[in-house]
């Protein structure tokens, strides 16, 4: 009794070393670093481009905006280009905004204080596709005979965790 209460102490153990080592986890990023979010200086207007070209951004980061006495804009292409927006697509003016990259592609950024935008307080982030993307039903499949079988493939962490269990389990046995 006391080995299956060993094994199942390890397994567990085991089960949680291993989520930490294969599942990637989301980064918070502080937009700006020291600066924060604020009106570039003159002849640093991309600064906040520049900051982003510098990092790595995945679906479900976030991006920390700290400021004071202004705002955060989510925005289209063109109200980007505009500085302006009537409709943004997230707006947020507490001081410290939290924005999660919910999906692939661009997102563009604006400062809604008139005037800061068109002094360079704005940023374009790119979130890279992810490394294993999605397949559709029909992709994710394979015929095991010619009677139409179908099996779906099996991915590397349940393969790893099976044979976990069952070396541990004929370890303590």
């Amino acid at each position: 009794m006391a080995s299956l209460f060993m094994f199942s102490c390890i397994f567990i153990i085991l089960s949680f070393s291993f989520n930490q080592f294969f599942f990637v986890t989301s980064t918070e990023f502080e937009v700006g670093g020291d600066h924060g979010w604020v009106v570039p200086k003159p002849k640093t207007d991309q600064m906040y481009n520049q900051w982003a070209s510098k990092n790595r951004f995945n679906v479900d980061d976030t991006v920390h905006f700290k400021y004071k006495k202004d705002s955060v804009l989510v925005v289209s292409e063109e109200e980007y280009e505009k500085c302006h927006s009537a409709h943004p697509l997230f707006f947020s003016n507490n001081d410290d905004s939290v924005f999660k990259l919910d999906r692939p592609g661009l997102f563009y950024f604006i400062s809604g204080v008139a005037g800061h935008c068109e002094r360079g307080q704005k940023m374009i982030i790119k979130v890279l596709e992810p490394a294993n993307p999605p397949q559709s039903a029909n992709s994710n499949t394979t015929t095991t005979d010619s009677s139409n079988n179908i099996m779906a493939p099996i991915s590397s962490p349940v393969i790893v965790s099976s044979f976990m269990v069952s070396f541990f389990g004929v370890l303590f046995l």
